[in-house]
This record gives C-alpha cells, sequence and structure tokens, in this order.
C-alpha cells in the first residue's frame, strides 16, 4: 500500500531538518510505527528551499517557496494567504507519487484544496477544529485585550513585525471559512472523540466517519508515577501561548489558593515569561495576577517535560476548547490524577469521577475546588491516576493504532474502487 500523507509538520523528517521548531509531536510516533508497514510518503510545507529525502524508510516532499521572504512578508504582515497557490506543487506530487490513498492530517491547513481535484481516495483526519476554535476564541477575554501588542524580531527580514491575538483572530476567521469550504467535499473523516464526529456531522455530512486514536510520543510509554509527598503541592500544566487555552483561569485560580493560605507551585510548560499571553494576562487580571507559585518553564524537550510531569502532584487542563488534548493524554498514560475542562473532546479522553476530574471552563473558583478535593483526599487522587493511566494504556496502544488506521485506509481504497 503507497500512502501520502499531507501534514502541516515533517513529523519524524525533522530530525533528519534538525528543526525541533518543525517537530510532529504524535505525527512522529506514528510515522515511524507505519514505516514498515506501507510505502509512507509525507508532503508538508517548509519555509525554506529544500529536496525531497528519505528518512529511517519514509519519503518526505517538502513544499517549498524559493522566494520565502516575500511570502513571508505577504502571509505573516499583511495577512494574505490562499488556498491554492501551491495547488499545481500538490497536484504534481500526487502525479508523481501515483498513491493508493490521501490522507490530510487537520482540516485548517490549505492542502484540503485537492479533494474535488482528484481521483485518489483522500480521507481527512480531524485534528482540531477551526470553526468552533474560531468560535471559542473569545472566551477568557474582551477583545479589547486582544489588541495589546507584542513586536518580534524575524532575521530573515531586516524590521521588527508587529502581532497581536487580534491578528490571530484575523487568521483563524480566514482558516474556519477555509476549513468550512474544503469539509463541503470531504468523503472520507478520521476523529476520535464524540465531539469531532458530531461536528462532521454538521460540516461534512456527506462523509463517511472512521475512528482511530493517537499514538502518543515514545518516552511517555515506558514511565509512570510514583506519588511522593512534598513540601508543596506541585501542579503541571502544559499550556500555549493562545487565548483559549485558559492560561487565565489557570491564574484566577491559583490567585483564590494563595489567598487561602495554600503553598502551591504550578509550573506551566510550554508559555515563558516574554510570551504575548502573559502580557495580556497580567493586564486582564491586574493586582489579581498571582504573586507567587507560578513558574513558566517555556518549551521543553519530550524528556524534559516527562521530568517535570513525574515531578508533579496532579495535572490541570483549563482550555476552553480542545479535541482530544495530546497533553491530557500524556499525562494520563503517565499516571497523573488529572482535572480538565469539559471542552470538545475531553468528555470522551477521560471519564468524570472514575479517571479524573471534569470541569466547567472558565470557572477558576470551581478548579481552586477540585484541586483542593484532590489535595485533601490523597487516596482518592492516586486511584483516579491508577485508572487514568489504565485508560490510556488501552487508548493508545501503539499495535492497536497502526493495524486501525491500516485497515480504514484498506476500507476506503476499496470503496473507492467501487466508485
Amino acid at each position: 500500500m503507497k500512502v501520502l500523507w499531507f501534514s502541516n509538520t515533517p513529523a519524524s523528517g525533522a530530525e533528519f531538518l534538525q528543526s525541533g521548531k518543525l517537530g510532529g509531536g504524535w505525527l512522529s510516533a506514528l510515522d515511524k510505527a507505519l514505516s514498515d508497514k506501507c510505502e509512507l510518503h509525507i508532503a508538508f510545507k517548509y519555509p525554506k528551499y529544500s529536496v525531497d529525502f528519505n528518512y529511517n524508510g519514509v519519503y518526505y516532499h517538502p513544499v517549498c517557496k524559493k522566494n520565502y521572504k516575500w511570502h513571508f512578508i505577504k502571509n505573516t504582515l499583511l495577512g494574505e494567504f490562499t488556498d491554492q497557490e501551491d495547488l499545481p506543487k500538490y497536484l504534481e506530487l500526487i502525479n508523481s507519487i501515483h498513491p493508493d490513498i490521501i490522507h490530510i492530517n487537520g482540516t485548517e491547513n490549505p492542502f484540503g484544496c485537492i479533494v474535488d481535484k482528484v481521483e485518489i481516495p483522500v480521507v481527512v483526519s480531524i485534528q482540531g477544529n477551526i470553526t468552533v476554535y474560531f468560535h471559542k476564541f473569545l472566551s477568557g477575554f474582551a477583545r479589547k485585550y486582544l489588541s495589546i501588542p507584542e513586536f518580534k524580531f524575524k532575521r530573515i527580514i531586516d524590521f521588527p513585525y508587529y502581532r497581536s491575538f487580534n491578528k490571530n483572530y484575523e487568521e483563524f476567521a480566514k482558516m474556519r471559512d477555509r476549513e468550512i469550504r474544503n469539509l463541503k467535499n470531504v468523503k472520507f473523516v478520521i476523529g476520535r472523540t464524540d465531539w469531532d464526529r458530531r461536528i462532521t456531522r454538521v460540516l461534512a455530512p456527506q462523509s463517511n466517519y472512521f475512528r482511530s486514536e493517537e499514538m502518543l510520543r515514545e518516552s511517555f510509554y515506558h514511565q509512570s508515577r510514583k506519588p511522593e509527598k512534598h513540601d508543596k503541592l506541585v501542579i503541571h500544566t502544559t499550556n500555549g501561548n493562545s487565548p483559549y487555552k485558559g492560561f487565565e483561569t489557570l491564574c484566577s485560580s491559583l490567585a483564590l489558593l494563595n489567598k487561602l493560605g495554600y503553598d502551591i507551585e504550578w509550573r506551566v510548560a510550554g508559555i515563558k515569561n516574554e510570551d504575548l499571553i502573559v502580557k495580556v494576562v497580567k493586564k486582564l487580571l491586574g493586582k489579581q495576577y498571582p504573586e507567587k507559585g507560578l513558574m513558566l518553564l517555556g518549551a521543553l524537550n519530550e524528556e524534559k517535560l516527562v521530568e517535570k510531569l513525574l515531578e508533579a502532584d496532579l495535572y490541570v487542563m483549563p482550555s476552553h476548547i480542545e479535541n482530544s488534548p495530546n497533553n491530557l493524554c500524556e499525562a494520563m498514560i503517565l499516571g497523573l490524577p488529572c482535572i480538565a475542562s469539559y471542552a470538545g473532546g475531553t468528555g470522551s479522553i477521560l471519564k468524570d469521577g472514575e479517571e479524573g476530574i471534569l470541569i466547567q471552563d472558565g470557572d477558576p473558583w470551581v478548579l481552586a475546588g477540585a484541586i483542593l478535593e484532590l489535595l485533601n483526599n490523597p487516596e482518592k487522587a492516586i486511584d483516579l491516576g491508577m485508572k487514568a493511566r489504565e485508560r490510556a494504556l488501552k487508548r493508545h496502544n501503539r499495535e492497536n493504532i497502526v493495524d486501525s488506521l491500516l485497515d480504514i485506509y484498506t476500507t476506503i481504497i476499496k470503496h473507492g474502487k467501487k466508485d
């Protein structure tokens, strides 16, 4: 079987390119697992001109722009991008590979423009859903806070450029329109939660829905948390520099716990002090921004992230919207007691009261209360963590995921031939 992926990242190809920023996370784990099961090709957007390469049995095809500096200015500064500017390159690549099936990872990218342009069966994975993410974008903030500016310097141009979350909001609106347009033509989708299944029944009602779980990164399968007593409560969150990830809820909840006199160290991976979300939340909360207990770790590599998670007493995911958040799945498979907002697909990932605690998103009081519930009942916390790990080990079983995906490909290829 010959399979062609279109992906936002080069997955394991990032190792060959020596570009950690472009790493594919769970996609890297999956392409390695598939490498000896099929002939796998991966096409991905890449800013600098590069040639095709083979790495560990997988064929990688960078979709590059020789005049990438100009495209950076046009896309990033002016906010201009079109779906089909690279369509000829996509079609040329497809014609040269002649895959049995095309798998587009994600609905927000421009690759979906090929769906009605090829005879080869195309399946689209629902990672997130920009239509709903755009709807929830302003959940934590009034619009005025999104206009707070950030200036960054990029080496490929000789002046700093201005960004704000308002800019991201406008980009999301364009990606939403693209997603809605492309999903109308999709015949096959792969998802993993009740949330994405229900959404695709509305946005892609003509499609056949298949369920396939995500593979986690290698390091998370081999270790588990051993409960230890700390002088203070250590909480871990893996978050991002985005307004809909609930960082403001986290900070408000920590401030409430500080006022009650609890000694807490709340570690946040994925955010550093210089990030725009910190500036915005400080402006939003003012004096209510927590003065102590907040430790922003910035970006961590896979091994360091596992290390920090294993040191924590519990895990918190405060997002306003998610599908099947990898960060929550990673915490579960390590056996951490988890508290997560009941947002998007998290209800399919974690069973409330049995494998963790689900709470209303955007509510710092109920989050603080859930934290105290586990702090004051350590036996319950341990039991929730153990059951979360059991669930995650079954859900993210590597062999089952590979077999399931290959079965889906086979079914779609047969269906496509009948058409």
